[in-house]
C-alpha cells in the first residue's frame, strides 16, 4: 500500500476511536468526480474506496439518519440524574 500524501484542497482526516494509529481520510477529487475514502494505519494506506460524486448525497442522508437516531436514543442511555 502507499505512504501518506498531502490531502487535496478539500479533505479531512478522522481518527479511529481505537487509537491514533488508525484513520479515515476523505478527499474530494472534483477533476474525476470522485470522493475517495481511505483507511490508514500507521501512515500507510490499507484500503481505499472511490465514491462517485452523485452518490455522496445518499451517503450523507444515511449518516444524517443514523445521527438523528443516535441523538433520539441518547437520553435513554444517560443515567437518570433525578434519581438518588
Amino acid at each position: 500500500m502507499s505512504a501518506a500524501r498531502p490531502l487535496p484542497a478539500v479533505g479531512s482526516i478522522f481518527f479511529d476511536a481505537r487509537g491514533d494509529d488508525r484513520a479515515l481520510r476523505v478527499s474530494w477529487h472534483s477533476e474525476a468526480d470522485l470522493v475517495v475514502l481511505s483507511l490508514w494505519r500507521d501512515n500507510v494506506c490499507a484500503a481505499s474506496f472511490r465514491l462517485a460524486v452523485d452518490e455522496v448525497p445518499v451517503l450523507i442522508d444515511l449518516l444524517r439518519t443514523g445521527l438523528d437516531q443516535a441523538y433520539r436514543q441518547a437520553p435513554r442511555r444517560l443515567p437518570d440524574s433525578s434519581a438518588g
